[in-house]
């Protein structure tokens, strides 16, 4: 996929993720020694609200188009956006700026479900956009939790500075095992 323009896989989530970690792979390797015996955090970068964030990419296990038919939940909390049938399995999809209270996730074609990797909560958390892999040296890492827009800190474990970027990291199982998130029904 040498010389692959990212605009031209915009449509194909599956295959942008591929390419966008094989450039990260091929700038890792570039850079190489620098972090000499530092380790690496990986994570699945996402745009939320105008907002940059981070999800461990452990805690990711897979990103998704915005299914076509979801169905409706009667009863159920407005974040809720319906259940999605993925492969055989219904996939809760749930409006993660809606669920932290900052409006509603927009319906564009940059509009992706990150399905979380939790053993016993299924969950879809719907964001604005995914932007790959970013990956980071440990000694980035600060427990800081940097003011957010969004109103989301409660969720933020730290986050990672380089430069002036600061990457907040929101932490998908302090959402799903939160109060707020168990009590669904309206």
């Amino acid at each position: 996929m040498e010389g692959v323009s990212l605009k031209s896989l915009r449509d194909r989530p599956f295959e942008l993720l591929q390419e966008l970690e094989r450039r990260g792979r091929a700038v890792s390797a570039q850079v190489g020694q620098e972090s000499a015996g530092g380790r690496e955090w990986v994570g699945v970068a996402l745009r939320m609200a105008g907002e940059l964030f981070l999800a461990a990419r452990e805690e990711t296990r897979e990103v998704l188009s915005v299914p076509a038919t979801l169905t409706r939940v009667p009863g159920a909390k407005p974040w809720i956006r319906g259940l999605a049938n993925v492969r055989g399995q219904l996939l809760p999809v749930i409006d993660l700026r809606h669920f932290i209270g900052s409006g509603v996730a927009p319906a564009t074609r940059n509009t992706r479900v990150i399905v979380a990797n939790h053993r016993e909560i299924p969950a879809g958390l719907l964001v604005d956009e995914v932007l790959g892999f970013r990956r980071f040296a440990e000694s980035e890492f600060t427990g800081d939790v940097p003011p957010t827009v969004t109103q989301c800190e409660r969720y933020l474990a730290g986050a990672f500075r380089r430069g002036e970027e600061q990457w907040p990291v929101l932490s998908l199982r302090s959402i799903l095992e939160s109060p707020a998130f168990a009590e669904a029904a309206a």
